[in-house]
Parts: C-alpha cells; structure tokens; sequence
C-alpha cells in the first residue's frame, strides 16, 4: 500500500499556566532539560542553530531555527533532509495554555516514514505530558528517558566501558 498523503504528526494538551511560562519552556534550556533532552547548546531564536542532546541514550541533533513568535509560535527544522516542527502557544483566559506541537516531512519508504511518525507522536506526547507534570505539579516524571529504558541502560554500559575507574 502506498502512503497517498504524508503524514503529519500533531500532539496537543491544555497546561495550567499562563502562556509566557509555558512559551519559556522550550525555548529556554534550563527548563526544558527537565522534561525533554538533556544537554542543548543554547536558547531557541530566530535564525539560530542548536543542538540539541539525549546524553542518557548518546543521540543528538542539530537543530536550525526558523521562527520565534514571542508566547505564539515556534518554528524549528532538524534532521537531514529537513523535517519541521512547530509549537502553537493559545492561552485561554484562565492562565492556561493550550499547546499544539506539528510535526511533517518525514523521508524515507513508506514504512520508514509511517514509523518515523509515530515514534514523533509518542515522543512529542511524552514530552508535553512531562512538561504538563513539571509546571502544574513540580515533578520530573523522566518520561523520555523511561520510554527506552534499556536503550539508556545500554549507553550507560558503553561509557562505563570506556571509563578507567
């Protein structure tokens, strides 16, 4: 069966706090090493390239910042070839913020792009659930890291293994 339309990946939640809070998350590495990646190299902003580190899983990416509406929008592309990702900021009357988090371009078969996608959503989902859990209740759920736990077990063996204590 071949893909007639490609996928786009779209992961949403309602946060319990005002938009300016919420916004700050992601592009401030300070806070979004609590709930998503651990290392990054800097601050999203426009025209700006990053990168971005699961050190627990010894991944990374670079990441090249296309747009940075303030409390709006965000607009990154990483990988290669390119692949966006945008984050929409509504703020609703009560200081909360509905996000929504778009992500398209996937390349490769169809069963390479089918799965590129739903690893996305799931890691797109996690992470706004983290986020949810960091901001309302102050807790760190480690979701992104306990999804692939024995992937982070197996890092972690590879940097004992070299390591000559």
């Amino acid at each position: 069966m071949a893909l007639q339309n490609p996928p786009v990946v779209k992961t949403q939640i309602l946060i319990r706090r005002p938009v300016a809070e919420v916004f700050a998350a992601f592009v401030d590495p300070a806070v979004t090493t609590k709930f998503w990646f651990t290392k990054s190299s800097g601050r999203l902003e426009p025209g700006k390239e990053v990168r971005w580190d699961w050190e627990m899983f010894g991944v990374g990416t670079q990441v090249r910042v296309k747009a940075v509406e303030q409390d709006r929008r965000i607009l990154i592309e990483w990988d290669d070839p390119p692949c966006p990702v945008e984050w929409l900021f509504a703020p609703r009357g009560d200081d909360t913020t509905f996000v929504t988090i778009s992500n398209w371009g996937f390349q490769g078969s169809d069963d390479e792009v089918v799965a590129k996608a739903l690893d996305s959503m799931g890691g797109f989902s996690f992470a706004l659930a983290g986020l949810k859990a960091l901001l309302e209740h102050g807790v760190a759920l480690n979701l992104v890291a306990d999804h692939h736990p024995d992937a982070a077990k197996a890092q972690d063996a590879v940097e004992r293994k070299g390591d000559p204590k």
